[in-house]
């Protein structure tokens, strides 16, 4: 099921795809709401950012070759960072480079979003805990990143976390392709195979060390390609079983 959350009439609300139109929830359905009988069709609602998580927790260095690319190296266990939600954008929303940073680069990442709390949870209960996965774009201050002793600026500038363009519940994790576009060429080629770390695997580490709530998301790591990004471009991250989350930059 791809589950959106749409602008319509002025009002924010969670919709499901369906046949073209998005049919209403009555509230959240991560939150357990039921559909509603009222629809739209998809041509006439803005998308926005699928889901309005409590949290982004964001794990670094996931795809060796990226950890290569930047000079640092692979950590003995997951790297955990956080972006804030006030850098979280929908589907067509702008990405704003900040005057601070003269190198600013998109990262395709598969984002989890949880279903339903959990702390110290195995890995055979992660899938439990997902409610499904949408597509983020962790855009870095590359820059900064490395100017700075810590990630908060280089990743938490408002606009830097794009999420969308919905959040599809059935994936096969293990076998889908991820790839970035500026102008439409390509810019990073990968596949879920290539992360150190699994979906399942993630979420059980990080619950182990900070208890999840439902609508939080993780972003799972970037692969290898990165690229500028520059006023006027258009970004595109796509991931195979879910869709594409299209940004200008501006």
């Amino acid at each position: 099921m791809q589950i959106v959350r749409a602008l319509h009439n002025g009002v924010s609300r969670h919709g499901l795809i369906s046949d073209g139109q998005v049919v209403f929830y009555l509230g959240d359905p991560i939150l357990g709401a039921e559909l509603g009988k009222e629809s739209a069709p998809l041509s006439a609602v803005k998308l926005l950012a699928p889901v309005t998580p409590g949290k982004v927790v964001c794990i670094g260095m996931n795809y060796r070759a990226h950890a290569a690319e930047i000079s640092i190296d692979v950590p003995d266990e997951p790297l955990i960072f956080f972006k804030p939600i006030s850098a979280i954008i929908g589907p067509e929303d702008s990405i704003v480079l900040p005057k601070q940073s003269d190198q600013v680069e998109l990262e395709i990442e598969l984002a989890i979003v949880i279903g339903k709390q959990a702390k110290e949870i195995t890995y055979a209960e992660a899938k439990d805990a997902i409610f499904g996965f949408t597509i983020g774009n962790d855009v870095t201050a590359r820059d900064l990143q490395f100017s700075d002793t810590q990630w908060a600026r280089s990743k938490g500038f408002d606009t830097f976390c794009p999420l969308g363009p919905w959040i599809e519940t059935e994936l096969d994790t293990s076998a889908i392709k991820l790839e970035s576009r500026i102008n439409g060429h390509s810019r990073q080629r990968s596949k879920s195979s290539d992360m150190i770390t699994d979906v399942y695997e993630i979420v059980s580490y990080v619950s182990q060390n900070l208890t999840l709530f439902p609508g939080d998301v993780i972003l799972t790591g970037s692969p290898a390609g990165l690229a500028r990004i520059e006023n006027g471009d258009q970004v595109e991250c796509e991931i195979t079983g879910i869709g594409v989350l299209h940004n200008p930059v501006a």
